[in-house]
């Protein structure tokens, strides 16, 4: 078994450092996800919505100055690979476009059986669709 110079050890560990950091910093904050199953009722009940081929998005707003985001996979879509690519995929949607979106609302996207195979290109149009529907996008000067 060879052993890796303590010299080399020490620049993969920094690699490491490196990466580990990146991801944090593109994580999401808990401040900015819903969790609590009362916010979603709530939501869903007082809110407004907006249907597409691929998801579904509700919205309300919450008078925090910022936007909030919930996920919803149901068991329906799969098994717990298809959900999880679900989440990742109406996940990132979202950031991708935080920075067009009006702030102070909290927003829940709901993944149907589309979502998780559709081209990414469509899933984008798609959510800017819903959007507009909406109309959560800011103004473009």
């Amino acid at each position: 078994m060879k052993r890796i110079p303590p010299s080399l050890d020490l620049f993969l560990y920094e690699d490491f450092v490196e990466v580990a950091q990146e991801q944090e910093a593109t994580k999401m904050k808990r401040a900015v996800t819903l969790k609590e199953n009362y916010e979603f009722q709530r939501i869903f009940h007082k809110g407004t919505s907006a249907v597409s081929n691929c998801m579904v998005l509700y919205c309300r707003k919450n008078h925090l100055g910022r936007n909030r985001l919930g996920l919803v996979s149901s068991t329906k879509l799969g098994k717990a690979v298809v959900r999880n690519r679900t989440r990742r995929r109406l996940r990132e949607v979202y950031r991708l476009h935080k920075g067009q979106l009006k702030q102070g609302y909290d927003l829940i996207l709901v993944g149907r059986g589309r979502t998780s195979s559709v081209p990414w290109s469509e899933l984008n149009v798609q959510f800017e669709k819903l959007c507009q529907k909406l109309d959560l996008l800011e103004k473009m000067p």
